[in-house]
């Protein structure tokens, strides 16, 4: 069973990203044949500026490799690295209706928040789909928002296969139903957009002021503190044990400890948790030879099912 996974390079991680996506993406390396990359092609639509792009390509590589990414284990690319995925667009092109495409819910959200309306925006959906069929992928691992594309690619698959034979593997979209859903520092979800993330790989100082940060109500501290409306141990749930969190909750009940506590509780765990990960990021952001020796590895083994494939796809269109 081969897993295929794209990501988006977007500059600095926080832990809702950690949690909601990339710790299940670095376990599924033990479910099946896992193939990720860095969606380095699709990160255009977005961002226009050569410095960073490569600044956000390079930082997403090492984190996902601090994070437990195994280029021995899976298969770990930059999606720019593998060429043919190019081709693969341009003929995936000629079987998608213009309907298709008008329908994309991603194109009309973004269009409607005021991003600039182009092609690649527009046709963003069939290089996905090239992404996934270039690798003959069984399983693709999406949120809920990005079913439409799956669908998309398995109507475009459907409509090639019509034409040349049973050559485009049907992908299957999985969709993760108990997602951890990380509370931001105001209670709302984790999100960059709303400025309430505490950041992965911060520096100490910052990532203390932004758990520091995190809203709660006014209890003083003679006062016992209810913790389950509380957004600091909504967080603690995602890095302490069962013991630690019955600890946890028998200071709440107890007054005598402030907020500020219980926040400075949270950051330890926190610090603890992401610090092997830390010194694995750091030495790899300090060795960027080894980091393309890893990505040249990966874009080897992608580049091999891909030009199978491409084989393939060629002698049956007449190329």
């Amino acid at each position: 069973m081969r897993i295929l996974s794209g990501i988006q390079p977007s500059g600095t991680i926080h832990i809702g990203n950690y949690f909601g996506m990339i710790k299940k993406m670095v376990e599924s390396q033990n479910d099946g044949d896992l193939f990720a990359f860095i969606a380095s092609y699709h990160a255009l639509t977005s961002v226009k500026d050569k410095e960073i792009l490569e600044k956000n390509i390079f930082e997403a590589v090492v984190n996902f490799l601090a994070l437990g990414m195994d280029p021995e284990k899976s298969t770990f690319w930059v999606q720019s690295d593998v060429k043919e995925v190019l081709e693969l667009y341009w003929i995936l092109s000629n079987h998608t209706s213009m309907g298709l495409l008008e329908r994309a819910h991603s194109y009309k959200d973004k269009t409607a928040k005021g991003i600039q309306a182009n092609h690649g925006l527009f046709s963003y959906p069939v290089l996905m789909a090239a992404d996934i069929l270039l690798y003959d992928s069984n399983i693709v691992p999406v949120g809920k928002d990005q079913i439409q594309h799956v669908e998309m690619t398995r109507d475009i698959a459907t409509s090639f296969n019509n034409v040349y034979g049973d050559i485009l593997v049907m992908p299957e979209a999985k969709v993760d139903e108990v997602v951890a859903t990380v509370p931001g520092t105001d209670g709302a979800k984790m999100s960059k957009s709303y400025g309430n993330t505490i950041d992965m790989f911060g520096t100490k100082k910052g990532v203390k002021k932004q758990v520091m940060s995190i809203v709660t109500d006014s209890k003083e501290l003679d006062e016992a503190k209810d913790y389950t409306t509380c957004n600091v141990y909504k967080l603690c749930e995602l890095f302490m044990s069962e013991d630690e969190l019955k600890q946890l909750q028998q200071r709440y009940a107890t007054p005598g400890e402030g907020y500020g506590h219980f926040k400075l509780s949270l950051l330890e765990k926190i610090n603890e948790h992401f610090e092997p990960f830390t010194e694995k990021r750091d030495y790899l952001l300090n060795h960027p030879a080894e980091v393309k020796e890893i990505l040249d590895f990966g874009a080897k083994k992608a580049r091999k099912v891909a030009s199978a494939k491409m084989e393939v796809i060629r002698a049956a269109i007449g190329l």
